[in-house]
């Protein structure tokens, strides 16, 4: 058999964060334009991804709540 490597993978939210920078350098190595403006909002979007992950996993959300009930008849 193979020798199994361990490798540490990254989140989901590391893989956006670094994507987001990654493509946020390669924008403001650009001239001002479409593609440009293409590129931040791409990096934008990642960046808000990557905070809704954080988010989505931290310990403090909360389960939705039905809120009161009607009563049936």
């Amino acid at each position: 058999m193979a020798d199994r490597r361990g490798f540490k993978q990254l989140t989901l939210q590391d893989r956006l964060t670094a994507w987001a920078k990654k493509t946020r350098e390669q924008a403001n190595e650009l001239e001002p334009g479409p593609y440009r403006d293409a590129l931040l909002q791409k990096a934008d979007k990642a960046e808000s991804a990557a905070r809704f992950d954080a988010w989505s996993r931290s310990s403090g959300l909360q389960p939705p709540t039905d809120g009161p009930r009607r009563p049936t008849k």
